[in-house]
């Protein structure tokens, strides 16, 4: 989806380390799906747009080890499209 994109239609593009490890406070078999909403939230916070979409590949990086043991924190790379869409992908060491 976000190999798609041309760099002409890319208006912002970060990196960030999002902490997780409030998911580790909600019953145990809501874990991974806290830590996808607090994804969610963090990048809409930081990159002050509403439309966020996760790449299926960072969401299985997250569900890796079940629904009990998400990351306590990933880094991501965020690309703000031109349409204000807010596209997060895994990033590369």
């Amino acid at each position: 989806m976000s190999e798609e994109l041309l760099p002409d239609e890319i208006e912002e593009e970060r990196i960030y380390t999002v902490p997780l490890k409030k998911a580790k406070y909600v019953a145990r078999k809501k874990r991974a799906e806290k830590a996808i909403r607090l994804l969610r939230s963090f990048i809409a916070r930081h990159m002050k747009s509403d439309d966020v979409i996760i790449n299926p590949k960072l969401n299985e990086e997250v569900w890796a080890k079940g629904i009990e043991k998400p990351p306590s924190k990933i880094k991501v790379k965020a690309v703000k499209t031109r349409e204000g869409a807010v596209i997060v992908l895994k990033a590369e060491d």
